[in-house]
């Protein structure tokens, strides 16, 4: 439970570093430390806008853009002498542009920076910050009229500081946020939500000269970590099963001591599945195979090797330690019923694992004849082969131990499969 309450908790942690220490900056800067603060967002913002190019993050994209135009009003309506009526049209503006941006972002799946459809993502950023200049303008220009002094005197829109119209749409991004999480703990919808909720507490100290600008800039660096976290996940870990992938096993066997025991683990006849039965039921496969093994015992970790190939890593465990909860692995996976699900009716059984591993559940207990598909359904049985190596005097280098534990699975395969062999 530990480990699951760890796991769960991992995404939050920085995004709750950064707005503590934004908050105890604002509370005991001085007023000399203030007139340099408003540098922060337009070194923190641009960088995270480069790095969101680079790594082709959509959604955080636009978010700093949005956030960007933000205070880039917001420093020309307050640092350039502008009447207070136009300031407070730039406060109203970004008050409602910004949380409707996000939440309109949070509909969307990721795509990327370059999809043929950005361009109007862009466009509707540029109509805003126009708009939100011709209300500013209004009583200089022949354009705004005089009109807009009076509209914006409504309660609905009347910044105090943040307009109760700023204020619906902040909850209802943050609402959004939430249910995405819930869905899915990805690092850039926790994000999303916690810059949103960063800058309301930007939005509701904006008269304070040192708070926007710390709150902005702490939006930006929570949305700039999001970015790192979400391309870490896509590098080291596998989109299918959600396990560790190869790239990860490498960096771990670096750092291992003088004792551990690796595990290569091979889905049985995986070929037949998908000859039989498709890809879309090799997947599922594979996913109710990863879910096992990452509820491993004994301290084990488990990593997708590649293809159907699975490691599990046993870090300061001897083989004769590792060897009961590979063997009760063995046998959990050969008494899971699967049941292959229908295209329209099909669930990834790794969300169904998501959602056990945020309510404390266990593993699902095994499907019998027909639970996914009803009466008339088809129960698969799939089963596991294992090999297994230590380090020793002789399998000195994790490179030895991995390669020991292959050449053990192809015996554990020669002698019949579904066995473990050593």
């Amino acid at each position: 439970m530990n480990s699951l309450s760890l796991r769960i908790a991992k995404p939050f942690i920085a995004p709750a570093v950064v707005l503590l220490i934004a908050t105890a900056a604002v509370t005991f800067l001085s007023a000399q430390a203030s007139a340099a603060i408003h540098l922060l967002p337009a070194i923190v913002l641009p960088i995270g806008i480069a790095l969101s190019l680079w790594f082709n993050r959509g959604r955080a994209f636009l978010a700093l853009v949005s956030l960007f135009c933000a205070y880039a009003g917001y420093v020309l309506a307050s640092y350039y002498g502008a009447e207070p009526f136009a300031r407070r049209a730039v406060l109203s503006g970004i008050a409602i542009f910004v949380p409707l941006n996000v939440a309109l972002i949070l509909f969307l799946p990721e795509r990327g920076v370059f999809h043929f459809r950005s361009y109007r993502w862009l466009l509707l950023i540029v109509v805003e910050c126009l708009l939100v200049a011709w209300i500013a303008s209004a009583g200089h220009s022949p354009l705004s009229g005089t009109a807009w002094k009076t509209i914006l005197d409504h309660w609905l829109l009347y910044p105090s500081p943040t307009p109760f119209v700023g204020k619906v749409l902040f909850a209802a991004g943050v609402a959004l946020a939430t249910g995405r999480v819930y869905e899915h703990l990805a690092a850039v919808e926790i994000g999303l939500g916690s810059a949103l909720l960063t800058f309301f507490a930007a939005c509701s100290w904006s008269n304070s000269p040192a708070s926007f600008p710390v709150f902005v800039a702490a939006a930006g660096l929570i949305l700039l970590m999001s970015v790192l976290q979400e391309s870490h996940r896509m590098a080291f870990r596998d989109e299918l099963t959600g396990l560790p992938g190869r790239r990860m096993l490498e960096e771990q066997l670096l750092g291992m001591g003088p004792q551990f025991t690796i595990a290569m683990v091979d889905v049985d006849h995986f070929k037949r599945f998908n000859d039989s039965h498709g890809h879309d039921v090799g997947d599922q496969v594979l996913r109710m195979v990863g879910a096992r093994l990452a509820e491993v015992g004994g301290g084990g970790r488990a990593f997708r090797y590649g293809g159907e190939e699975f490691s599990i890593l046993f870090a300061d465990k001897t083989l004769e330690q590792a060897l009961p909860y590979l063997e009760n692995l063995r046998i959990s996976i050969a008494n899971y019923a699967l049941a292959p699900r229908k295209r329209e009716r099909r669930h990834s059984l790794r969300d169904d694992e998501d959602r056990r591993r945020k309510t404390g559940d266990g593993m699902a207990q095994p499907h019998g004849v027909g639970s996914a598909l009803g009466g008339n359904a088809e129960s698969l049985s799939v089963t596991v082969s294992i090999g297994v190596a230590e380090r020793n005097r002789r399998l000195h280098t994790p490179a030895r131990v991995l390669r020991a534990a292959d050449e053990a699975l192809y015996r554990a395969k020669d002698a019949g499969r579904n066995r473990l062999s050593r």
